[in-house]
């Protein structure tokens, strides 16, 4: 029987259906970046939670600076972290810093760049002055001397008030967000210590193929490097997953069920594993044969794509856990493609997050040659300009040019019944984040 493939958005869909999202977990701030909140925060307190200073100056009433150039008496200071004690009466200021709470009676703060140390003597405070009399520019205004404010100032100036950033009661970050520096320091500001995030999925990745050597190792005839153990693992860190295994399938049908058996059982416990190579029909790929020994059971095999036609899923019930099989295909390229096609998907949904793809329309600027049958998935550079965005393929697309994925910032997705592409054509491309 001929082999059934199905589409690009038909294989996600049934991966996505598999997906059973993984409980929540504390996490410490500090350790929480790239993590995926797993509950709404809503913030306790207003934030700010007082009125305070924009500005180094003085804190004032505003109606004492009408008259301004006018002489008022430093009562006191207000600094970050130690509020002032005593409150603005008529004719007062009292020295604050930026961040510091606005004392009572005050409802404004003249900047300290409008300000001189006066030394005066017989002035009516808070009466307007002529200018002049001044101690020298820079010399600190110390409480109970005199301050020349040379500016008026409305009520509100310079003044930050309580809850300007957020309300008490307001969702500041709703569930699902993958957390960043800015987030982080969101939840921070209201007070969280640590954020409900989703598990990490712990992922295995297994390339198959006694061909295989590792990255420093010399190489023995006819032998190969694993590129796929290191750049497959590095986009599931990417994704947010947890790599708890990494190894090599030979080409022996029982080593390979009992490398993989390993993977799957409670061992290691990987939420998902993904295997590179052996997944197609040569006689020594074992990988769908052991799965099927281990009770992994097929959800489907084959794409209409490329690279990626011979892409595997399954799924691996252990008791009331879930385990996600992927098979992706040995060629590098192939490899990368599927991954981020199909396993990244899962890995956001596990988390309780949007996959993260981002799709729009771009100008391809160079033709393409295609036939009619498979999907093609083409790396390609994106610019942004006046007329929207651009693509341009990276070179060779051969699925054993690794080097293709250098500066792949797009994968321009071309449906299995379109032909080849003209330069200035409109194609729908996936802009690649990280991952």
């Amino acid at each position: 029987m001929a082999q059934q493939l199905i589409g690009i958005e038909e294989a996600r869909r049934r991966v996505l259906e598999c997906v059973r999202p993984l409980p929540a977990e504390p996490v410490a701030l500090p350790g929480a970046l790239d993590r995926v909140l797993a509950a709404d925060v809503a913030a306790p307190a207003d934030v700010p939670g007082f009125d305070n200073s924009a500005m180094d100056g003085f804190a004032v009433r505003a109606g004492d600076t009408a008259g301004a150039p006018v002489v008022l008496e430093v009562v006191d200071e207000s600094r970050a972290g130690h509020p002032a004690s005593a409150a603005v009466e008529a004719g007062q200021a009292i020295g604050i810093s930026t961040g510091a709470p606005l004392p009572g009676g005050a409802d404004a703060v003249v900047r300290v760049e409008d300000t001189h140390p006066s030394s005066r003597e017989g002035v009516e405070v808070g009466a307007p002055v002529e200018v002049g009399a001044r101690v020298e520019d820079g010399a600190p205004v110390e409480v109970g001397a005199l301050v020349e404010v040379g500016a008026s100032v409305e009520v509100g100036a310079n003044v930050r008030r309580a809850g300007d950033d957020v309300r008490a009661g307001q969702l500041v970050l709703g569930r699902g967000i993958r957390l960043g520096p800015a987030e982080l320091g969101v939840l921070a500001s209201v007070g969280v210590g640590e954020a409900a995030c989703a598990a990490r999925p712990r992922l295995a990745v297994l390339t198959s193929g006694d061909e295989l050597v590792q990255a420093g190792q010399p190489l023995r005839p006819g032998a190969i490097y694993d590129t796929n153990r290191l750049a497959v693992a590095a986009q599931a860190m990417r994704a947010g997953a947890s790599v708890v295994k990494a190894a090599t399938l030979p080409d022996d049908r029982q080593a390979t069920i009992d490398v993989l058996g390993d993977a799957l059982g409670k061992g290691v416990g990987a939420d998902v594993t993904v295997v590179c190579g052996g997944v197609s029909v040569g006689p020594h790929d074992h990988v769908k044969d052991a799965l099927r020994t281990l009770g992994v059971g097929e959800v489907f095999w084959g794409v209409a794509l490329r690279p990626g036609k011979p892409t595997w899923f399954g799924v691996h019930e252990r008791g009331s856990e879930r385990a996600l099989v992927f098979g992706l295909p040995g060629n590098p390229v192939s490899a990368m493609i599927t991954f981020h096609l199909f396993v990244r998907p899962a890995l956001d949904a596990l988390q309780g997050t949007e996959a993260s793809e981002r799709r729009v329309v771009a100008i391809m600027d160079e033709a393409y040659e295609k036939a009619p049958g498979r999907a093609h998935v083409v790396r390609c550079h994106a610019q942004a300009r006046g007329d929207g965005w651009h693509v341009r393929p990276t070179g060779p697309q051969g699925s054993h040019v690794l080097t293709s994925m250098l500066g792949a910032d797009a994968l321009a997705l071309l449906p299995a019944e379109r032909g080849p592409v003209a330069a200035g054509e409109r194609v729908t491309v996936e802009l690649v984040g990280p991952g």
